[in-house]
């Protein structure tokens, strides 16, 4: 009597994947490394199904997310908020469902929530920006700041600038949120140009801001203002920084495909005995005329 043994059925797992819309450049890369990760996903794991949802608003969101639940079945939840507080509760709840729950970028409220926590480094973004600052204008300086949409990485991010130029003889005379938008920051630019007839340099804190205040600045031909730090990479201001552009002189690395890393963690400590669980920090770096090629990829979405 032979008897033959039959291959093991490999466990299916569905996962779902909710992020912003591509609202803004750095939103459209993770979005591009969003999509490219769970093509590449599916055709390695054909026991795992990626479910992936972009959203346009926080109420659109949280009706993808619930869709996910009670239509899907998901065994994980890969989250990058659009913003923190509305998503805190719906998130929560699916948590307390038994789904695994990674977060990425912008946390949610309440703390404990997630099972993995993936980001940059957001305090440190905030403090290498202020430290490229300080060491900018040595002498001190009246500077305008203009914040993300209020997440806590923005909370983080201002926090660490903050502490960063403490001392150091820099003004800052109004802060403002730009929502990482070009058209709010142009507009709150034209506000702090109205508002200020001296400013010697900008804290736009990313770089489709930076766009924004840039326009602004030309729009009112003030030829006061040194210098726009941005940040986040896009690479039409990496190669700026490169070329030597004198407004902008540097830049801080916050890449968007830290997306593809939170899906890939989370689809590998579902397949396997990997242990996955905790944080997962993305380090921030200062890009300068000397350092910028390193940073400049001419095929990225942005």
């Amino acid at each position: 009597m032979v008897t033959l043994a039959m291959p093991a059925v490999a466990q299916e797992f569905t996962v779902g994947v909710s992020i912003p819309a591509a609202t803004h450049g750095w939103a459209g890369g993770m979005n591009f490394f969003a999509q490219e990760t769970v093509a590449r996903l599916e055709a390695t794991y054909p026991n795992v199904d990626l479910v992936l949802a972009t959203a346009s608003d926080p109420a659109e969101q949280v009706a993808d997310i619930e869709d996910m639940v009670a239509t899907r079945g998901i065994d994980a939840l890969v989250v990058l908020p659009f913003e923190s507080e509305p998503l805190t509760g719906p998130v929560q709840a699916v948590g307390n469902s038994g789904v695994w729950i990674t977060v990425v970028d912008r946390g949610l409220s309440v703390e404990g929530i997630e099972d993995l926590y993936v980001a940059g480094d957001n305090e440190g973004f905030g403090r290498v920006s202020g430290e490229f600052m300080v060491g900018a204008m040595p002498e001190g300086g009246n500077i305008v700041v203009l914040r993300g949409i209020p997440t806590t990485i923005d909370n983080m991010r201002v926090d660490g600038f903050n502490a960063a130029i403490e001392g150091s003889g820099i003004n800052v005379l109004a802060m403002e949120h730009g929502n990482w938008n070009r058209d709010d920051s142009f507009t709150v630019m034209q506000d702090f140009l109205s508002r200020y007839p001296e400013i010697d340099a900008v804290w736009a804190s990313d770089d489709d801001m930076a766009i924004g205040v840039l326009a602004a600045i030309e729009a009112a031909g003030r030829d006061d203002i040194q210098f726009v730090l941005g940040g986040a990479g896009m690479k039409e201001m990496i190669a700026r920084t490169r070329d030597g552009d004198a407004m902008i002189p540097a830049n801080v690395t916050y890449p968007p495909a830290m997306i593809a890393t939170a899906i890939e963690m989370t689809v590998v400590g579902l397949v396997s005995n990997a242990p996955v669980s905790g944080t997962f920090t993305i380090g921030s770096v200062l890009v300068t005329p000397e350092n910028a090629a390193e940073f400049y990829y001419p095929d990225s979405p942005f």
